[in-house]
């Protein structure tokens, strides 16, 4: 489906990146895997290769970082000539406290990665994905938090309500060059983030981590937590020419805990 194109995914060195990158290489996408952790990115790219037979691009960047941001987008139109899509997945989870223990420096370092860093991909990838004909694709991973209040995560709460925004302008701004912009927000997700989220969670509220968990489960209709391969599957539609006439969209991919 997307053979010899080229998808760029930011934090695809584990997680939900890592799970888009070999969801799209199954498919026949050409991966820059981008990510601060080289090690990381180094193992998604040997999966890649070992399982699918394909080239990869491993280029290490703080996406927070706008000449290393610039940088990573010459050096992957340089390596095909092309980008297709563009995933902004990478991001941080934050303190968890209340707000007036936040310091400047944690409030700053979560807006950094996680709105900056979709930003600066943004616009250094668009002057490169305007110069084709077909359609292209931009996706960015926000949250259920964006949608809703999570107590004692004002930073990241924060930070995900401002990539729904942005993607919904993004979308109207450049849909004209036959670029689309969606955001998916996922739910709680499986994973070592979980793990130390539930454990900042339940030392914020004075509370065991099994207790952080089952109330978790128990938000979800489908008592479920969110395995990064649906949240992958979903990337990949919103790619797809099946969704060509998709953009300014915020999909929950949350096992039901968010409904609108």
């Amino acid at each position: 489906m997307f053979s010899n194109l080229v998808s760029i995914i930011t934090g695809s060195g584990q997680g939900i990146g890592k799970a888009i990158a070999l969801r799209f290489a199954s498919q026949g996408s050409l991966v820059v895997i981008a990510d601060i952790n080289e090690e990381n990115s180094i193992q998604t790219a040997k999966e890649i290769r070992d399982t699918y037979g394909l080239e990869t691009l491993v280029v290490k960047v703080d996406v927070g970082v706008e000449d290393q941001v610039q940088k990573m987008m010459e050096t992957s139109y340089k390596w095909k000539d092309r980008i297709d899509f563009l995933i902004n997945n990478s991001g941080i989870a934050g303190v968890s406290k209340q707000t007036e223990e936040i310091h400047i420096d944690e409030w700053d370092n979560v807006l950094k990665i996680n709105v900056n860093g979709v930003f600066l991909c943004c616009k250094h990838a668009i002057p490169f994905m305007k110069n084709r004909n077909k359609q292209r694709a931009i996706v960015n991973i926000a949250s259920v938090t964006g949608k809703r209040p999570l107590i004692n995560r004002l930073p990241y709460a924060t930070s995900k309500m401002a990539v729904i925004g942005l993607s919904r302008t993004l979308a109207t701004e450049i849909g004209p060059y036959n670029i689309r912009v969606n955001s998916i927000c996922p739910g709680a997700i499986l994973g070592e983030r979980q793990q130390f989220v539930n454990k900042s969670l339940a030392k914020a509220k004075g509370r065991s981590i099994e207790e952080v968990k089952q109330e978790k489960l128990e938000s979800s209709p489908l008592r479920s937590f969110v395995d990064p391969k649906y949240v992958a599957a979903m990337v990949s539609f919103l790619c797809s020419d099946d969704a060509a006439m998709i953009t300014g969209q915020d999909i929950n991919v949350s096992a039901g805990v968010v409904m609108y």
